[in-house]
């Protein structure tokens, strides 16, 4: 159905029970009440129509990619408007510029305020966030966990916000030093970072604990920023038809995407393009050393395993919440199969696909695997062949494409069709100086926007894994949650150990970097 013929969008849960969800009661409501993800009911089909905007600004794009998804929700005039402030403050006039290196395109996806792709999507959500509640005069705690760089996104998309709380959790020690500085800098009064005594995924099941706790969810009307809102997935699709437009300008060859993935959304966004009617020829899923979704797409069996500590921490994930919805498009669109498949895996930690739906996963998708070694030596050929940095994250993706270029159809090696492959290059090295120094000797240039957070004062809790410590560090933050708001002190921490009877533990509060 193409998008002048196009009924209204509306969204549904991927367990089937919470049907005909509008746009903004989908970006509302983050995860569905019954556990499940939120789709649309049918995806736009734009292939008669994508390559009218080929010269399009980056701005002009996102909102004929958001349009069909938004319908009549947010006056034309709104969404057009809300597209250009979103992208107003990125350093590049592109945006998300594109590089030839070596063999493969780069697509820089980090030119935003914190130098990380998720800015693309996150600014644009803080202004969609803002825009309804101003309009119906509600307020929103956003509750959001992060492994690295979706937190200083969502926090620089939502910081000083109208009607919006937003509490960003992430893993003690599990991120880089400029990721932490980058979220506990922001004073604002309605910016509360947690740092959790574990790992990213249980940050991620205390998020998802808030969200089933309807009673709580509904008190403190608790939103999401994590990929698994839908509208983060719906921003993301646009670099991938702009990056087409500046490779092929005339529309008249295929590309094939290969994206450092931890939960799943990223690479998402690109099956959404193709199912939009973008040529593309391959997304590849590219891992490192957690390599759940990669043993997905060699095996079959999807099963979670310990998390381990690399050098890109930001897909440093055991279970990737986004592929529930790539399962959902996989078997069918049948919500049964899907809850139950779920279900299954929540009690046990696996599942797995019979050889047929594994061959169609394939065709969907192909899958590397990147070592630390092989990140470090990746990232030393890059540096010393084309005096090209990449970060972590990215040498994963250029690993897993090198690695996968015998394996492509023909298409690919073809010299007289047209292909492209580019790796979607998520943050800047400076972010990740320890891992880039080893492996090229020097630390990269800190650009001005990170080097200023050498000694800023910082503001964040530790605070153990447990969903009761964070709910109470909610509650006792927002004691009314319909208006007003507390800065969190010594005072009332104290206050809320004795309500607990237990002993949390205290991060820094305010103060300089290392007191």
């Amino acid at each position: 159905m193409s998008c002048a013929q196009q009924e209204k969008m509306l969204f549904r849960s991927t367990r089937g029970a919470f049907l005909d969800m509008s746009f903004e009661e989908a970006v509302f409501e983050g995860l569905a009440q019954d556990g499940g993800l939120l789709v649309p009911h049918f995806i736009p089909d734009v292939s008669n129509e994508y390559k009218k905007w080929k010269n399009l600004s980056f701005h002009e794009l996102a909102y004929q990619i958001a349009k069909p998804y938004v319908g009549d929700e947010i006056p034309e005039a709104d969404l057009r408007d809300l597209m250009k402030r979103s992208y107003a403050h990125f350093k590049d006039k592109d945006i998300v510029p594109t590089k030839k290196v070596g063999d493969v395109h780069i697509m820089e996806l980090f030119h935003g305020p914190t130098f990380a792709f998720k800015d693309v999507a996150l600014q644009a959500l803080g202004n969609l966030f803002e825009y309804f509640l101003t309009r119906s005069n509600k307020r929103i705690t956003v509750v959001g966990a992060t492994s690295g760089d979706t937190g200083s996104a969502a926090i620089y998309g939502l910081r000083g916000k109208k009607n919006v709380e937003c509490f960003i959790l992430f893993p003690e020690g599990r991120v880089s030093p400029i990721q932490q500085l980058q979220m506990t800098s922001v004073l604002d009064e309605n910016v509360h970072c947690v740092a959790v005594q574990g790992t990213f995924d249980d940050c991620q099941d205390i998020v998802k604990a808030l969200f089933r706790d309807l009673k709580f969810k509904k008190s403190y009307s608790l939103g999401a920023v994590n990929s698994i809102n839908f509208a983060r997935i719906m921003f993301q699709i646009t670099y991938y038809f702009y990056t087409y437009f500046k490779v092929f300008p005339n529309c008249d060859g295929k590309m094939s995407f290969s994206v450092p993935t931890g939960n799943f959304g990223d690479i998402l966004a690109g099956y959404y393009a193709k199912k939009m009617g973008l040529p593309v020829q391959h997304l590849i899923v590219a891992t490192n050393s957690n390599d759940i979704l990669d043993r997905f797409f060699t095996t079959g069996s999807y099963d979670k395993s310990p998390v381990q500590q690399t050098f890109s921490p930001s897909m440093d994930i055991g279970i990737s919440s986004n592929f529930e919805r790539y399962l959902f498009y996989l078997f069918d669109e049948d919500s049964k199969i899907l809850a139950h498949m779920m279900d299954g895996f929540n009690k046990t930690g696996r599942l797995s696909v019979d050889e047929a739906h594994l061959e169609e996963a394939r065709r969907d998708f192909l899958s590397g695997r990147c070592s630390e070694q092989e990140t470090l030596d990746t990232i030393s050929k890059y540096h010393k062949d084309f005096n090209y940095t990449l970060d972590p994250h990215t040498a994963c993706g250029v690993r897993a494409a090198e690695q996968l270029l015998d394996r492509m159809e023909p298409v690919c090696k073809n010299a007289s069709v047209k292909h492209a492959m580019v790796v979607l290059s998520t943050a800047h090295p400076a972010k990740f100086s320890t891992a880039v120094q080893k492996a090229t000797g020097s630390p990269p240039k800190l650009p001005e926007g990170l080097a200023k957070l050498e000694n800023a004062e910082v503001r964040f809790q530790v605070l153990p894994a447990k969903t009761p410590s964070i709910k109470n560090y909610i509650e006792v933050t927002i004691p009314d949650p319909t208006g007003s708001r507390n800065v969190y002190t010594l005072k009332h921490y104290a206050a809320s150990l004795v309500a607990l009877g237990c002993a949390f533990g205290l991060g820094v509060l305010m103060g300089k970097r290392g007191q």
